[in-house]
């Protein structure tokens, strides 16, 4: 349950920004003694691999708080924030860490199970969050977008350390982000109901 948890975490953390739990998990494994990657996942802890994580990040960071540009940038990252989710899942749950002390015991006999996991799991949270961004600028005109940027950028951080160091906080953090979801989808309603009914009454 655990094991699940913890790549659970990372997964929806790659799906709000697939950089953060990938370098966090390189970063912890090469600088401390919270995680210890297996072989197969050792890459993500190569110097040259955290370096280009960084850049990548800095771009993602940027990109994801100007208005239209968000959009795009949510396109372009359907494929890498599943992708991300996949590796962060499988090397997280194949990963020796201060809360997982026996990975072994988790999938060992079909190691591509956690990796798909972790590509829906990632996928999903990636799908409602391209969603959600273009109602919220419409709303708003465009004036949300870096500060729920921001805030999505602080949940990735949040949930991915939080799968590392604490997973049973990962059931809090992800029932609030259904909550926050919920909440867009209403006031995404209300909108649409709000804009329609001049329309009917002019009619």
């Amino acid at each position: 349950m655990v094991e699940f948890l913890t790549g659970a975490g990372l997964a929806a953390a790659a799906g709000l920004n697939a950089y953060v739990p990938m370098l966090l998990l390189g970063l912890l494994d090469r600088f401390t003694g919270l995680v210890a990657l297996p072989d197969a996942w050792a890459w993500l802890s190569n110097e040259w691999v955290l370096v280009i994580l960084g850049v990548l990040l800095v771009f993602e960071v940027v990109a994801d708080k100007v208005p239209a540009v968000d959009s795009v940038n949510d396109l372009l990252q359907t494929v890498v924030r599943p992708a991300s989710g996949g590796i962060v899942f499988g090397s997280g749950t194949a990963a020796q860490t201060t809360t997982v002390s026996d990975p072994a015991e988790f999938f060992s006999s079909n190691a591509w199970v956690p990796v798909v996991t972790g590509v829906v799991l990632a996928l999903v949270v990636h799908l409602v969050k391209a969603a959600a961004r273009p109602a919220l600028n419409a709303m708003t005109g465009g004036l949300a977008a870096p500060a729920v940027s921001a805030l999505e950028d602080v949940g990735s951080v949040a949930l991915a350390a939080s799968a590392v160091l604490l997973p049973l906080l990962v059931v809090v953090l992800l029932a609030g982000l259904v909550v926050l979801v919920v909440f867009v989808v209403r006031e995404r309603r209300r909108a649409r109901r709000r804009n329609a009914g001049p329309s009917r009454g002019t009619a």
